[in-house]
């Protein structure tokens, strides 16, 4: 989710200002996405500039926004398109295995015992959540993370075994030419 899209579905309930956008996306997305205030009012900005909210008249010191129209709509396209793979940002678990591997001096089993123990301790503490009463919202991010994870440790097995059946491959021999 870009941080744009996610104030226009905020700014779909009602004007707010910038301290309540960034409250209520905290709010939404169960504080798993760390949003500063500053990353708020550049992407308010970006947003006004592109007529896709408007500010209204300052109240009390606070300036809220609306949606414009022209934000609902990109807002109702934003959710009826998927989400594609190639549109994810890179997976840093992956890369850093796949470096690991060709990295002389790293022990890559040991990288993956390393970020095996580190999910299973996420998946516990997501597991460990889901008993407290939380709202609708909460709980879908919940079960997000707990899939993620546990997709997570499948693959982290998969390449604890490649590992394996990699090592025990003799070597093939090179002959000069």
């Amino acid at each position: 989710m870009s941080v744009k899209h996610g104030l226009l579905a905020l700014l779909q309930r009602g004007p707010m200002y910038g301290y309540q956008l960034r409250a209520a996306f905290d709010s939404a997305t169960g504080g798993t996405w760390p949003l500063n205030i500053g990353q708020v009012y550049t992407t308010l900005s970006r947003l006004e500039r592109d007529d896709l909210v408007a500010a209204l008249p300052e109240n009390q010191g606070q300036r809220p926004y609306e949606l414009t129209p022209h934000g609902r709509d990109e807002l109702e396209k934003w959710f009826a398109t998927p989400v594609r793979r190639s549109d994810r940002p890179r997976d840093e678990v992956a890369i850093k295995l796949a470096l690991a591997v060709t990295t002389p001096g790293v022990d890559a089993a040991e990288v993956v015992m390393t970020q095996r123990t580190a999910t299973m301790r996420a998946l516990q503490e997501c597991t460990r959540l889901k008993t407290q009463p939380a709202d609708l919202p909460w709980l879908l991010v919940l079960d997000a993370m707990i899939f993620q994870a546990e997709a997570e440790l499948r693959w982290l097995d998969h390449c604890e075994s490649s590992l394996l059946r990699h090592r025990s491959q003799p070597v093939p021999e090179t002959t000069d030419v």
